[in-house]
């Protein structure tokens, strides 16, 4: 029984060095053919490091185990916060009353709402999908707007010049950029392929549901990216980065990759997910009040108590 898990392992490493590698080479890619680097952060690196998430899913569907396509978004969204924000604070105090995310987490929690009222139809079938990529579009134009606004203040002097987009390289060789490509495009549908289909097996043969098994192995391990960047921004006191990075893959994780996994098939919803799990995710969204609106920094104490409530969460979800 030890080989599926070795082989989830497997394709969870897999996953996150294909999705790494496909950002890469496409971000030098789009610089080397002159897209702006404010188009390619606001679409190419947000796609590509959501691209894992979403192979997942769509493999899941295809496999007829929808609920593990379901459970990985909620789960990750869950773990996003509890966990990935948890951990590092229990290393360093972020100093997150420093970062204007009002914006952002005021879409997040109404990205969180729409997912919420479209799972009470019991499924998301193709009309959910295109509500949740409309949601998607309009969050997308509105950052690009803003992005354009804080390109035009770089350029007069108010602020400063912006970062260049994550992964860019501008010596990097078209060789390099195209084997970048190459294992990105290999490597995600069979590290999906084996994660998903070793997942499923560990389920039936513990006899638990595919969607606990996407609540948590598949959550989790799809969390680690965002863990380890959250670890290095808390390091680093870097305090914005690191809110930014789980609210943005919070929004995109339930607009994008259920909006178009749902356009793959139809994923029905469990009982269990109007009952608790929707519900635990959007507390665990609203306990960021006090980061946001209130002007609390995240210490250790709130580390902690972040990391506590996630145990507690998986300690009653395979109980």
């Amino acid at each position: 029984m030890l080989m599926p898990w070795l082989l989830s392992g497997l394709g969870l490493v897999i996953l996150l060095f294909a999705g790494d590698a496909l950002v890469k080479g496409a971000v030098n890619l789009s610089l080397r053919l002159g897209v702006p680097a404010l188009i390619v952060s606001l679409t190419i690196v947000a796609f590509g490091t959501s691209a894992p998430e979403l192979l997942i899913s769509v493999k899941a569907i295809l496999d007829g185990v929808p609920g593990l396509a379901l459970g990985n978004v909620v789960g990750s969204n869950t773990a996003n916060i509890l966990m990935v924000l948890g951990i590092p604070a229990l290393l360093a105090t972020m100093h997150t009353s420093e970062c204007r995310t009002r914006k952002t987490y005021n879409q997040m929690i109404a990205a969180s709402l729409l997912f919420i009222a479209l799972a009470f139809r019991g499924v998301f079938d193709w009309i959910s999908g295109l509500i949740l990529l409309s949601g998607l579009a309009y969050m997308l134009y509105d950052a690009f707007s803003d992005a354009k606004d804080h390109r035009r203040a770089c350029r007069s002097g108010e602020v400063e010049e912006e970062e260049e987009p994550e992964g860019a390289d501008p010596d990097m060789a078209g060789w390099q950029i195209a084997l970048f490509l190459i294992l990105g495009l290999i490597g995600l549908p069979l590290g999906a392929s084996l994660l998903v289909d070793n997942a499923t097996l560990i389920a039936q043969t513990y006899g638990v549901s595919d969607t606990v098994i996407g609540l948590t192995l598949v959550a989790v391990g799809t969390s680690l990216p965002e863990l380890a960047t959250t670890v290095m921004a808390a390091l680093r006191r870097q305090a914005d980065v690191a809110l930014g990075n789980v609210i943005g893959s919070n929004m995109f994780n339930l607009l994008a990759i259920i909006g178009i996994a749902s356009l793959v098939g139809p994923i029905s919803v469990d009982e269990a997910f109007l009952r608790i799990d929707l519900w635990v995710m959007l507390g665990a969204s609203l306990l960021l009040i006090p980061f946001v609106y209130l002007g609390r920094d995240i210490t250790r104490l709130w580390g902690v108590a972040l990391s506590a409530l996630y145990g507690l969460y998986l300690l009653i979800i395979l109980i």
